[in-house]
C-alpha cells in the first residue's frame, strides 16, 4: 500500500520535530512585577553568545517557555511596556536540561533590588517588611574598604579607633558592636561571640552588600541581636576571560595594586584575584598593610544541580600607637591578623517548587598583638615599674578638661605577645518549597563547631574554649493578592555556653496604593517584630565574674548581686514604617520608627570594683584588671528617614537622618572613683562618671543622638563624579583612664555626657573613561581634614588623596 506524499512529509516532519524537542534545552519560568503579580505579554529573548536562539511571549499569568537545540551558557533578556529591559545572570543549559528562570521586572526609573537577609529566600525589597539597605559594587570600587559606605545608611554608626587598619566597629540602632551577624558568601565571618573588625575588610571583588537593620537571629542564627550583614564575592559572568587591574597611590605613602581574572566556560564560572594595600598613616608607628586573596568557582553538574567554592584570605598588620592623644607619643606595638573564610556549597533544585542547599564553611581567625618595648617615662613604686606618657591636657566635646600623665606600659618582660584564635566549622542545610506563587516555606539546620584560644606571654595566660552549637529554623512567607506580604518564623538555638533559646520573627507589609506611573503611586506600610540572641565573646567567657567569684568561694556576693554564669545576650524589637514612591518611582521617601530592648548585655567591672565591692584580693584584681558579667540593660528607640531621587538622566541624590534615644536601665558599674563607693569625682564635684560602663539614666557609649548622610552622583558618557558625606553628632563615652595618672590622687576621667566630638566627613571621587578598556580616577577623603572622627583620644586620618587607573581587558 502506498502512502500519499503529503502525509509522508508530515510524518517525517513530526518525527524530526519530536527528535529535536527531545534534545532541546528548555528554559521556563514566570515573569512578575515587583509585587509578584504575573506580567502577560512580556517579550523574552534567549541569547547564546551574541545570537538570539529563541524568542517567546509570557502568558496570562506571566508563564513562559523557550526551547533551543543548542546547549551552552545563556543570557535571558526580558522586556515589557512600562518596564525596563531586564537581563538575567548568565546560566548554563545542556541538551535535555530543563532550566527554571523566574524574572522580576522593574519600572523604568528605579531598580528594585533583591535581598536574602530578610527572609532567607531571594525577595525583592518591595515585598519585604524589613529595613534593608544595599551597597552596590560601583559605589565600592574607588574605596579601599567598606566602612565609609556603611556610614551612608540610616541607623548605622561606624566607629574607627585610629587610622587605616585601626579597629573599626559597627553599631546599629543603638546595639552593641558585637551584635551584628556578618557573613561572607553565607559563612559566618565574625569571632566567637560576634566581634568583627571592618578595618581589615577590603572592598576587593565584593558584590552587593546587604545590611538588615534589627534583630535577625531567625534567618542567620545567633549573633544578630542588632543587625545582619551579608557580603558576597563577585562571580565570573563573561563568556570571554576578563582581566581587571586597579592601581593607585596617594599621600602618606599609600598605594594599592589589585587584579582579578574572571569569566565563564560552559559549565564553569570562575574568579581569581589578589589585592595589596599599604600606608604609613599619619601617626608614627602606625604603618599598615593588607593582602587579600579571593576565589569564586562555580560548576554546573546539570540544570538542577550546581557546586560552588569560595575563598577569601586576608593577611594584615598595623602598628598600634594606642590612644595617641592621651599619651602624646605612640606606643611600640603591632597587631597582625590572619583571616580565612572559605566554603563549598551544593545547590539542588529538585523541582520548580522545591529547592535545597547544603553548605560547609570554615572560618580561621588568628590575631597577634606584639608589644616590642615599653614607651614613656618609667616610674618605680613599691618595686613595680610603670611607664607614663607625656604631660597632656584632654578636652572633651562637652568642654571639660583634665591634665596629667597617663600610664602606657608596665614593667613586664618585653617583648610581650598575646594571641587570640577563633575557629569555626559550620554545616548548613536549607530546604524550601513554594506551594504556590503566594506561599513559600523554609526549613533550615545549622551546626557550628567553635574553638577558641587566648594566650598572653606576659601573664602566662592560656585559656581554651570549645562550643558545639545547633540551630533549627522554620519560617514561611507569602502574600495576599500581591498587596499584603507577610513573613513568620522562629529559630531554636542550642548553644554550648548558654543552653536553649528560642526567638520569633513576624513581618507584614501592605500596599494600599500599588506602585505605578503617577505622582504618588506606590505607598507601603510595614511592621516588624523580632527577637535576637547572641553568645558572649571568647574574652568575655574567659573573664567571667561568676567564675572568678566561684573560684574564690564568694557565694555571698554571687547571691547578693545576682551574678550568673555567662549567659545569652538578648534583644527584642518593634518597628514600623512608611515608604512612598513619587513621580513614577523617580523618587522614594522612607520613614520609620524602631524600639529595641537590649537585655543581659555584657558589662565590664574594673579592678577597684572587684576589690571594694566583691572582695577580690588586690593582687588578683590588679593582675586581671577586671571581669565581665551579664548585668547591663538598656532600651534604644528612634526615627529613621531616608530619601533617594533620580533627578535627571545624569544626576542621582540620596540622603538620610537618624534620631536615636538610648537610655541605660540597669548597670552594675559604679562611679569612677573608689570602685563605686564614692558618688562624685574630685575633679568634677557633683558629677558621677561611669569609668568602664555607662551609668543608669545615661546613654550607652559611642551612640550619637543625631546622625545623617548624603550622596550626590553625576554620570555622563565618559565622566562621573560623586560627593558623599557622613554627619555625626556628639556621643557619650569614657576615657577609660581610671587610676591611670602619674599622680595617684588624680584621675584622667572626664564626664561621660557628650564626650566624643561631632564631625562632618566629606569624601569625593572623579573618574574619566579614557578608553573603553581604561579609566583614570581620583579619590579624595575627609575634605575638611577633621581628625576627631573617632572616639576621643584616637585621631583619624586628615585629608587624603589618591589617583590611579583601572583597566579591563577582555580576550575575544
Amino acid at each position: 500500500m502506498s502512502i500519499p506524499a503529503g502525509r509522508l512529509r508530515a510524518a517525517i516532519l513530526a518525527i524530526l520535530l519530536s527528535a529535536s524537542a527531545a534534545h532541546a534545552v528548555v528554559v521556563r519560568g514566570r515573569v512578575t512585577n515587583q509585587l509578584g503579580a504575573g506580567v502577560s505579554g512580556a517579550r523574552l529573548q534567549l541569547l547564546l553568545g551574541n545570537s538570539v536562539v529563541a524568542n517567546g511571549v509570557s502568558g496570562p499569568e506571566g508563564e513562559y517557555e523557550l526551547r533551543t537545540s543548542e546547549g551552552g551558557r545563556f543570557l535571558l533578556l526580558t522586556s515589557s511596556q512600562g518596564f525596563a529591559t531586564t537581563p538575567s545572570r548568565s546560566f548554563y543549559g545542556g541538551r535535555l536540561d530543563l532550566v527554571q528562570q523566574d524574572v522580576t521586572l522593574r519600572l523604568d526609573e528605579r531598580k528594585d533590588e533583591i535581598t536574602v537577609t530578610a527572609t532567607g529566600l531571594p525577595t525583592t525589597l518591595s515585598q519585604t517588611s524589613s529595613s534593608v539597605s544595599l551597597i552596590q559594587p560601583d559605589s565600592l570600587w574607588p574605596r579601599y574598604g567598606v566602612s565609609e559606605e556603611l556610614r551612608l545608611m540610616p541607623g548605622v554608626q561606624i566607629v574607627q579607633s585610629g587610622q587605616m587598619g585601626g579597629q573599626t566597629s559597627q553599631f546599629v540602632r543603638g546595639g552593641q558592636s558585637d551584635g551584628n551577624r556578618v557573613t561572607i558568601d553565607g559563612i559566618p565571618a565574625e569571632d566567637m561571640g560576634g566581634r568583627f573588625d571592618y578595618g581589615n575588610l577590603a572592598s576587593f571583588v565584593l558584590d552587593t552588600i546587604e545590611v538588615h537593620r534589627g534583630p535577625d537571629s531567625v534567618t542567620v542564627g545567633s549573633g544578630a541581636t542588632a543587625s545582619a550583614v551579608r557580603l558576597v564575592t563577585q562571580q565570573g559572568t563573561s563568556i570571554h576571560p576578563v582581566l581587571r587591574y586597579t592601581g593607585d597611590a596617594g599621600n602618606f605613602h599609600t598605594w594599592r595594586n589589585e587584579g582579578d581574572l574572571s569569566g565563564s566556560a560552559r559549565k564553569l564560572d570562575y574568579l581569581l584575584g589578589f589585592s595589596r594595600v599599604d600606608s604609613s598613616n599619619a601617626l608614627p608607628g602606625n604603618r599598615y598593610h593588607n593582602a587579600t586573596s579571593a576565589a569564586n568557582l562555580g560548576f554546573v553538574l546539570n540544570a538542577k544541580t550546581s557546586l560552588r567554592f569560595t575563598l577569601r584570605n586576608t593577611d594584615a598588620a598595623v602598628g598600634v600607637p594606642n590612644a595617641h592623644d592621651f599619651y602624646g607619643v605612640s606606643d611600640n606595638a603591632k597587631q597582625a591578623d590572619q583571616i580565612l573564610i572559605s566554603g563549598a556549597s551544593l545547590d539542588y533544585q529538585a523541582t520548580s517548587a522545591w529547592h535545597n542547599l547544603v553548605r560547609y564553611g570554615v572560618t580561621r581567625k588568628r590575631e597577634q598583638l606584639f608589644q616590642f618595648s615599653p614607651v614613656g617615662t618609667p616610674i618605680t613604686s613599691f618595686g613595680f615599674t610603670t611607664y607614663y606618657g607625656r604631660p597632656v591636657t584632654i578636652t572633651g566635646a562637652n568642654g571639660y578638661s583634665v591634665s596629667g600623665q597617663a600610664a602606657m606600659d608596665f614593667g613586664l618582660a618585653y617583648p610581650t605577645r598575646s594571641d587570640q584564635v577563633s575557629n569555626r566549622d559550620q554545616l548548613y542545610y536549607q530546604t524550601d518549597y513554594r506551594f504556590s506563587q503566594h506561599l513559600a516555606v523554609l526549613g533550615a539546620f545549622r551546626y557550628e563547631d567553635e574553638r577558641g584560644i587566648y594566650k598572653n606571654s606576659a601573664y602566662g595566660t592560656f585559656n581554651k574554649a570549645d562550643r558545639g552549637n545547633y540551630g533549627y529554623t522554620l519560617q514561611m512567607q507569602g502574600d495576599f493578592a500581591s498587596r499584603v506580604f507577610y513573613s513568620l518564623g522562629g529559630e531554636l538555638e542550642k548553644n554550648a555556653l548558654f543552653g536553649l533559646e528560642g526567638v520569633p520573627k513576624l513581618g507584614i507589609a501592605w500596599y494600599p496604593i500599588a506602585p505605578g506611573n503617577g505622582f504618588a503611586r506606590g505607598t507601603k506600610l510595614r511592621f516588624n517584630f523580632s527577637k535576637g540572641v547572641q553568645e558572649p565573646t571568647l574574652t568575655e567567657q574567659f573573664s567571667s565574674l561568676y567564675s572568678l567569684l566561684l573560684s574564690s568561694g564568694n557565694s555571698a556576693a554571687i547571691n547578693t548581686y545576682h551574678v550568673t554564669p555567662m549567659n545569652a545576650l538578648r534583644s527584642r524589637s518593634y518597628e514600623g514604617g512608611l515608604e512612598q514612591s513619587l513621580l513614577s518611582q523617580r523618587g522614594i521617601v522612607k520613614l520609620g520608627y524602631f524600639h529595641t530592648q537590649f537585655d543581659r548585655q555584657i558589662e565590664y567591672v574594673d579592678a577597684g570594683t572587684l576589690i571594694n565591692i566583691f572582695g577580690i584580693p588586690s593582687g588578683i584584681a590588679y593582675s586581671i584588671f577586671g571581669a565581665d558579667l551579664n548585668s547591663l540593660a538598656y532600651r534604644a528607640q528612634g526615627l529613621e528617614a531616608e530619601s533617594e531621587w533620580r533627578l535627571t538622566k545624569h544626576w542621582f541624590a540620596r540622603g538620610g537622618y537618624t534620631y536615636l534615644d538610648a537610655n541605660v536601665q540597669r548597670s552594675l558599674s559604679g562611679d569612677a572613683v573608689s570602685g563605686g563607693l564614692a558618688t562624685t569625682n574630685p575633679n568634677f564635684p557633683g558629677i558621677a562618671i561611669g569609668s568602664t560602663s555607662p551609668l543608669v539614666g545615661q546613654r550607652p557609649f559611642r551612640r550619637p543622638t543625631h546622625a545623617g548622610f548624603f550622596a550626590v552622583q553625576w554620570t555622563a558618557s565618559k565622566w562621573s563624579a560623586a560627593l558623599k558625606g557622613g554627619l555625626v553628632g556628639r556621643s557619650d563615652d569614657s576615657t577609660f583612664l581610671s587610676y591611670s595618672d602619674i599622680n595617684s590622687g588624680n584621675t584622667l576621667l572626664l564626664p561621660n555626657k557628650n564626650l566624643d566630638y561631632a564631625y562632618q566627613r566629606l569624601d569625593a571621587n572623579i573618574a574619566y573613561q579614557w578608553k573603553p578598556s581604561m579609566s583614570i580616577f581620583t579619590q579624595l577623603d575627609n575634605l575638611t581634614s577633621q581628625q576627631r572622627t573617632g572616639p576621643i583620644g584616637y585621631p583619624g586620618l586628615p585629608f587624603t588623596f589618591r589617583a590611579g587607573i583601572k583597566l579591563r581587558l577582555v580576550r575575544e
